[in-house]
């Protein structure tokens, strides 16, 4: 039997245990390099990035009140979070290119093709959940939180606190907008079928606004804000997973039909085949 040819590129040769422990510290190490790079580049306008980051509540702040800063190292501190956060928010692709050049020699060809698209898809969702949060969410949580303080209430924030405040809403929104990903997976995975999610869309749409309603103030406004874009984004999941599971289901039709065009013969077959050659030779020799 001959041996495989160790220089075909195609042949993929299983690393040692080690061999992975290397290259997985290789990239964590470049995710590492471009991090601090970036924050390195951007530390020298810390003070600039939280005051973009903060301008949704600073603008609406009443009239000669400002942002506080409790914490003794706070004003030096919280503005290089806020930049290193950035950093790690602008790298993200990077990372994720890493994070799939580590996975991907792992994966059959089939998971490949949906892999990149589902990253890519998956990616840019979350920025722009995270968008939606900064532009839409944070001046009206900011009009709502500064218009509702008691009388003699003095609202003057924490820059830290309104730091973690601000990155839990860009998560909790990168999170809700990654819906059609999510749907999708479900479908691929065969947990449920679109004609399933179709029929609990009324849950659907009573789980977005309930997730609109502990997600934003408590005002009909921001809650349909948030609860409108999840329910549009299921709707697009499910739309989607239509379309993959036809898609899915033409080409197992394609394949099924090649198997009944063409099937290799048994051993029986090819015996009362070959009989009947012999015979038909026989008699046009007779």
């Amino acid at each position: 039997m001959s041996r495989p040819d160790r220089n075909d590129p195609d042949l993929e040769v299983e690393q040692p245990f080690m061999a992975h422990l290397i290259e997985l510290r290789d990239r964590l190490m470049r995710m590492v390099v471009v991090v601090l790079a970036l924050f390195l580049v951007m530390a020298p306008f810390a003070d600039r990035i939280f005051a973009i980051l903060a301008d949704p509540l600073s603008r609406h702040l009443p009239e000669g009140t400002s942002m506080i800063a409790v914490e003794v190292i706070a004003p030096f501190l919280i503005p290089l979070k806020a930049t290193l956060v950035l950093s790690i928010f602008l790298a993200m692709p990077y990372v994720l290119y890493q994070v799939w050049g580590f996975i991907a020699p792992g994966l059959y060809k089939h998971e490949k093709r949906l892999a990149v698209p589902l990253l890519a898809s998956s990616t840019l969702l979350f920025y722009a959940g995270a968008a939606f949060a900064y532009f839409v969410i944070l001046p009206i949580l900011s009009i709502f939180l500064t218009g509702t303080a008691p009388e003699g209430v003095a609202v003057t924030p924490d820059i830290g606190k309104y730091l973690d405040f601000e990155l839990m809403l860009f998560f909790a929104f990168g999170a809700a907008f990654e819906v059609p990903v999510a749907t999708f997976l479900l479908v691929l995975m065969g947990i449920t079928t679109p004609d399933a999610l179709a029929k609990k869309r009324p849950y659907i749409i009573v789980g977005a606004f309930v997730i609109g309603m502990v997600l934003t103030p408590p005002d009909i406004i921001s809650q349909t804000l948030l609860a409108l874009p999840m329910w549009l984004l299921f709707e697009i999941g499910v739309l989607l997973s239509r379309s993959f599971e036809r898609r899915r289901a033409e080409e197992a039709a394609a394949e099924e039909a090649g198997d009944d065009a063409y099937r290799p013969m048994t051993d029986e077959e090819m015996d009362a085949e070959l009989d009947e050659i012999e015979k038909s030779e026989k008699s046009d020799r007779d």
